[in-house]
Protein backbone atom coordinates (compact mmCIF):
# COMPACT_ATOMS: atom_id res chain seq x y z
CA UNK A 1 0.00 0.00 0.00
CA UNK A 2 1.13 3.59 -0.53
CA UNK A 3 2.62 5.73 2.91
CA UNK A 4 2.15 8.86 3.09
CA UNK A 5 5.04 11.35 4.67
CA UNK A 6 4.05 14.79 5.74
CA UNK A 7 6.61 17.65 6.39
CA UNK A 8 6.52 20.61 8.65
CA UNK A 9 8.92 23.31 6.68
CA UNK A 10 8.96 26.38 8.77
CA UNK A 11 10.49 28.32 11.89
CA UNK A 12 9.31 29.44 15.44
CA UNK A 13 5.60 28.62 15.25
CA UNK A 14 6.57 26.69 18.43
CA UNK A 15 2.39 27.60 19.86
CA UNK A 16 1.06 25.66 16.93
CA UNK A 17 3.44 22.41 16.78
CA UNK A 18 1.62 20.00 18.97
CA UNK A 19 -1.56 20.71 17.44
CA UNK A 20 0.20 20.37 13.61
CA UNK A 21 2.04 17.34 14.58
CA UNK A 22 -0.93 15.72 15.99
CA UNK A 23 -3.28 16.14 13.19
CA UNK A 24 -0.88 15.30 10.69
CA UNK A 25 0.14 11.96 12.36
CA UNK A 26 -4.02 11.28 12.11
CA UNK A 27 -3.55 11.41 7.73
CA UNK A 28 -0.31 9.76 7.44
CA UNK A 29 2.51 7.27 8.24
CA UNK A 30 5.44 9.45 9.30
CA UNK A 31 5.63 13.48 10.40
CA UNK A 32 9.08 15.07 10.32
CA UNK A 33 9.70 19.04 10.80
CA UNK A 34 12.03 20.47 8.30
CA UNK A 35 13.00 23.26 10.21
CA UNK A 36 14.54 26.50 8.96
CA UNK A 37 16.11 27.92 11.61
CA UNK A 38 14.10 28.25 14.56
CA UNK A 39 14.78 30.69 17.43
CA UNK A 40 12.43 29.36 19.59
CA UNK A 41 11.25 26.22 21.16
CA UNK A 42 9.76 24.96 18.03
CA UNK A 43 12.59 22.24 18.58
CA UNK A 44 12.82 21.65 21.71
CA UNK A 45 8.39 20.35 21.54
CA UNK A 46 9.07 18.20 18.45
CA UNK A 47 11.68 16.50 20.52
CA UNK A 48 9.11 16.08 23.04
CA UNK A 49 6.69 14.70 21.07
CA UNK A 50 8.45 12.52 19.05
CA UNK A 51 8.70 14.23 16.19
CA UNK A 52 12.19 13.83 13.91
CA UNK A 53 13.54 17.14 13.03
CA UNK A 54 15.52 17.73 10.01
CA UNK A 55 17.67 21.03 9.48
CA UNK A 56 17.15 22.91 6.36
CA UNK A 57 19.84 25.89 5.58
CA UNK A 58 19.71 26.17 1.37
CA UNK A 59 17.73 28.38 -0.50
CA UNK A 60 13.92 27.88 -0.64
CA UNK A 61 13.03 26.93 -4.44
CA UNK A 62 11.21 23.81 -5.12
CA UNK A 63 14.19 21.81 -6.71
CA UNK A 64 16.42 22.27 -3.39
CA UNK A 65 13.86 21.36 -1.41
CA UNK A 66 12.90 18.32 -3.50
CA UNK A 67 16.32 17.21 -3.19
CA UNK A 68 16.49 17.47 0.96
CA UNK A 69 12.85 15.25 0.79
CA UNK A 70 14.46 12.55 -1.57
CA UNK A 71 16.92 11.67 0.92
CA UNK A 72 16.21 8.80 3.25
CA UNK A 73 12.42 8.63 2.04
CA UNK A 74 11.10 5.25 2.11
CA UNK A 75 7.62 6.48 1.50
CA UNK A 76 5.86 6.22 -1.86
CA UNK A 77 4.38 9.85 -1.66
CA UNK A 78 5.31 12.87 0.68
CA UNK A 79 3.46 16.08 1.64
CA UNK A 80 5.39 19.31 2.03
CA UNK A 81 3.48 22.20 3.66
CA UNK A 82 4.85 25.39 4.48
CA UNK A 83 3.48 26.21 7.83
CA UNK A 84 3.58 30.48 8.03
CA UNK A 85 0.57 32.48 9.32
CA UNK A 86 -1.79 32.43 6.85
CA UNK A 87 -2.32 28.32 6.85
CA UNK A 88 -4.95 26.82 8.81
CA UNK A 89 -5.22 23.95 10.25
CA UNK A 90 -8.52 22.76 8.41
CA UNK A 91 -6.43 23.27 5.05
CA UNK A 92 -4.19 20.04 5.88
CA UNK A 93 -6.95 17.66 4.73
CA UNK A 94 -7.25 19.13 1.69
CA UNK A 95 -3.86 19.12 1.32
CA UNK A 96 -3.61 15.43 2.01
CA UNK A 97 -6.11 14.96 -0.56
CA UNK A 98 -3.63 16.36 -3.34
CA UNK A 99 -1.49 13.24 -2.16
CA UNK A 100 -4.02 11.18 -3.83
CA UNK A 101 -4.81 12.47 -7.15
CA UNK A 102 -2.15 10.62 -8.77
CA UNK A 103 -0.19 13.69 -9.95
CA UNK A 104 3.67 13.06 -9.65
CA UNK A 105 3.92 16.66 -8.70
CA UNK A 106 1.69 19.20 -7.54
CA UNK A 107 3.28 22.69 -6.50
CA UNK A 108 1.91 25.82 -4.99
CA UNK A 109 4.10 28.93 -4.53
CA UNK A 110 3.89 32.20 -3.46
CA UNK A 111 5.01 34.67 -6.28
CA UNK A 112 5.40 38.44 -6.64
CA UNK A 113 4.86 38.00 -10.64
CA UNK A 114 1.60 39.05 -12.48
CA UNK A 115 -1.16 36.85 -11.43
CA UNK A 116 -2.29 36.35 -15.07
CA UNK A 117 0.82 34.60 -15.48
CA UNK A 118 0.95 31.04 -15.96
CA UNK A 119 2.20 29.35 -13.09
CA UNK A 120 4.09 26.70 -14.78
CA UNK A 121 6.37 29.47 -16.84
CA UNK A 122 7.49 31.09 -13.19
CA UNK A 123 10.90 30.55 -12.62
CA UNK A 124 11.55 28.32 -9.22
CA UNK A 125 13.89 30.52 -7.74
CA UNK A 126 11.02 33.73 -8.55
CA UNK A 127 9.13 31.67 -6.51
CA UNK A 128 8.19 30.80 -2.18
CA UNK A 129 6.89 26.89 -2.14
CA UNK A 130 3.49 26.74 -0.02
CA UNK A 131 3.28 23.01 -0.57
CA UNK A 132 4.29 20.25 -2.46
CA UNK A 133 2.95 16.83 -2.87
CA UNK A 134 4.75 14.99 -4.79
CA UNK A 135 6.01 10.53 -5.17
CA UNK A 136 9.16 9.51 -5.48
CA UNK A 137 9.42 9.83 -9.32
CA UNK A 138 8.40 13.24 -9.06
CA UNK A 139 10.72 13.98 -6.20
CA UNK A 140 13.70 12.53 -7.97
CA UNK A 141 12.53 14.22 -11.51
CA UNK A 142 12.24 17.82 -10.06
CA UNK A 143 15.22 17.57 -7.91
CA UNK A 144 17.21 17.48 -10.84
CA UNK A 145 15.90 20.58 -12.54
CA UNK A 146 17.92 24.10 -12.56
CA UNK A 147 17.02 26.92 -9.87
CA UNK A 148 16.55 28.91 -12.90
CA UNK A 149 14.06 26.46 -15.17
CA UNK A 150 10.40 26.78 -14.80
CA UNK A 151 7.96 23.83 -14.17
CA UNK A 152 6.71 23.88 -17.81
CA UNK A 153 10.34 22.66 -18.77
CA UNK A 154 9.47 19.04 -16.35
CA UNK A 155 9.90 16.08 -17.83
CA UNK A 156 6.76 14.92 -19.99
CA UNK A 157 6.72 11.77 -18.40
CA UNK A 158 5.41 13.01 -14.91
CA UNK A 159 2.68 14.68 -14.28
CA UNK A 160 2.87 17.75 -12.78
CA UNK A 161 0.30 20.46 -11.60
CA UNK A 162 1.56 23.83 -10.56
CA UNK A 163 -0.43 26.22 -8.35
CA UNK A 164 -0.23 30.01 -7.79
CA UNK A 165 -1.02 30.51 -4.24
CA UNK A 166 -3.17 33.62 -3.61
CA UNK A 167 -2.93 35.64 -0.39
CA UNK A 168 -6.59 35.43 1.67
CA UNK A 169 -9.14 38.26 1.10
CA UNK A 170 -9.10 40.55 3.85
CA UNK A 171 -13.24 40.71 4.86
CA UNK A 172 -14.27 43.36 7.15
CA UNK A 173 -16.83 40.84 9.56
CA UNK A 174 -19.42 42.11 11.96
CA UNK A 175 -18.39 42.17 15.51
CA UNK A 176 -20.09 39.01 17.68
CA UNK A 177 -21.37 39.07 20.47
CA UNK A 178 -18.62 37.06 21.95
CA UNK A 179 -15.72 39.41 21.21
CA UNK A 180 -17.77 42.97 21.53
CA UNK A 181 -16.81 43.38 25.01
CA UNK A 182 -15.19 41.80 28.07
CA UNK A 183 -18.54 41.90 29.61
CA UNK A 184 -20.47 40.29 27.10
CA UNK A 185 -17.06 37.24 26.57
CA UNK A 186 -17.53 36.58 30.69
CA UNK A 187 -21.13 36.21 29.50
CA UNK A 188 -20.82 33.72 26.67
CA UNK A 189 -18.51 32.31 28.97
CA UNK A 190 -20.85 31.48 31.38
CA UNK A 191 -23.58 30.68 29.04
CA UNK A 192 -21.39 27.83 28.11
CA UNK A 193 -20.07 26.60 30.75
CA UNK A 194 -23.22 26.84 32.76
CA UNK A 195 -21.80 28.69 36.39
CA UNK A 196 -23.72 28.23 38.75
CA UNK A 197 -23.20 32.09 39.91
CA UNK A 198 -25.39 32.78 36.31
CA UNK A 199 -27.89 30.03 36.68
CA UNK A 200 -28.57 30.92 40.17
CA UNK A 201 -27.45 34.10 41.52
CA UNK A 202 -28.74 36.52 38.67
CA UNK A 203 -32.16 35.15 38.77
CA UNK A 204 -32.27 35.38 42.44
CA UNK A 205 -30.47 38.71 42.26
CA UNK A 206 -33.29 40.03 40.53
CA UNK A 207 -36.11 37.91 42.26
CA UNK A 208 -34.68 39.33 45.60
CA UNK A 209 -34.95 43.32 44.23
CA UNK A 210 -38.07 42.66 42.76
CA UNK A 211 -39.38 41.55 46.42
CA UNK A 212 -37.72 44.46 48.18
CA UNK A 213 -39.40 46.75 46.02
CA UNK A 214 -42.76 45.15 46.53
CA UNK A 215 -42.39 45.34 50.15
CA UNK A 216 -41.78 48.62 49.99
CA UNK A 217 -44.07 50.27 47.59
CA UNK A 218 -47.01 47.80 47.48
CA UNK A 219 -47.31 46.63 50.83
CA UNK A 220 -47.57 50.48 52.60
CA UNK A 221 -50.25 50.97 49.99
CA UNK A 222 -52.48 48.64 51.74
CA UNK A 223 -55.23 50.47 54.52
CA UNK A 224 -56.62 46.99 55.59
CA UNK A 225 -55.38 43.42 55.71
CA UNK A 226 -57.92 41.04 54.05
CA UNK A 227 -57.60 37.86 52.12
CA UNK A 228 -56.15 39.81 48.82
CA UNK A 229 -53.69 41.80 50.90
CA UNK A 230 -52.38 38.88 52.83
CA UNK A 231 -52.17 36.91 49.82
CA UNK A 232 -50.19 39.47 47.78
CA UNK A 233 -48.28 40.06 50.86
CA UNK A 234 -47.37 36.43 51.10
CA UNK A 235 -46.34 36.48 47.56
CA UNK A 236 -44.34 39.58 47.93
CA UNK A 237 -42.27 37.83 50.99
CA UNK A 238 -41.98 34.24 48.95
CA UNK A 239 -40.10 36.28 45.95
CA UNK A 240 -37.68 37.96 48.35
CA UNK A 241 -36.90 34.77 49.87
CA UNK A 242 -36.88 32.68 46.75
CA UNK A 243 -34.39 35.20 45.79
CA UNK A 244 -32.24 35.26 48.41
CA UNK A 245 -32.32 31.36 48.19
CA UNK A 246 -31.44 31.23 45.24
CA UNK A 247 -28.29 33.59 45.59
CA UNK A 248 -27.36 31.26 48.25
CA UNK A 249 -27.62 28.14 46.49
CA UNK A 250 -25.59 29.80 43.25
CA UNK A 251 -22.59 30.90 46.21
CA UNK A 252 -22.64 27.30 47.82
CA UNK A 253 -22.26 25.60 44.06
CA UNK A 254 -19.97 28.08 43.11
CA UNK A 255 -17.69 27.62 46.45
CA UNK A 256 -17.76 23.52 46.07
CA UNK A 257 -17.45 23.48 42.79
CA UNK A 258 -14.19 25.29 43.49
CA UNK A 259 -13.25 22.85 46.46
CA UNK A 260 -13.62 19.97 44.39
CA UNK A 261 -10.85 21.29 41.32
CA UNK A 262 -8.72 21.26 44.25
CA UNK A 263 -9.17 17.99 45.53
CA UNK A 264 -9.06 16.69 42.21
CA UNK A 265 -5.89 18.93 41.40
CA UNK A 266 -4.04 17.06 44.08
CA UNK A 267 -4.59 13.27 42.64
CA UNK A 268 -2.90 13.13 39.29
CA UNK A 269 -4.82 9.89 38.86
CA UNK A 270 -8.70 11.57 39.61
CA UNK A 271 -10.21 11.79 36.12
CA UNK A 272 -10.37 15.49 35.02
CA UNK A 273 -13.20 17.03 32.63
CA UNK A 274 -12.93 19.77 30.39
Amino acid sequence: MDSLRIVLMGSDFELRLVSLVVRAREMSDDVILLDLGSKDSTIELAERVDCPVVTFDGKMVAPNIASHLLENNPHTNTLMIHITGEFKLRDMPLLVNRTRDNWDVHMSFFSKGNEKTDPNEIRYSEGIVSHLAASKRGLKVLSEANPSDAPLELSEEIRVRVLQSKPPLNVQQRESLATASKFAQLFYWMLESRHPLLLFGIPGLILFIVGYKLSDNVLDTFTEWNQTTVGVGIAVIGVTLMGLFAMMVGLILYIMGKQVKQIQSQYSHWPKSD
